[in-house]
């Protein structure tokens, strides 16, 4: 994924749209969607335009208002018992 510094938005991907005035969301090569800030932080890809970018709305406000680690979880581990 490309990060592109705020004067450089000529770099911003085919058919990028502006979204809130906060963050890109464009169509990728394969077919999925992917969501970027207007600093250059990537953010999501998913198989909608509308799932990435309502994601991304949760997402971005949850990082404001201090809340995202009450959303996030370690599904599994990668510890190994025994010898190998």
């Amino acid at each position: 994924m490309q990060t592109i510094m705020p004067q450089e938005k000529t770099n911003l991907p085919e058919g990028a749209e502006l979204i809130d005035d906060v963050f890109y969301v464009w169509k990728t090569r394969y077919g999925l969607f992917s969501t970027m800030t207007k600093e250059g932080r990537s953010m999501l890809t998913g198989a909608t335009k509308d799932g990435v970018v309502t994601m991304t709305r949760w997402h971005l406000k949850c990082e404001q208002d201090g809340t995202l680690e009450q959303y996030t979880r370690v599904v599994g581990d990668s510890f190994v018992s025994g010898k190998l």
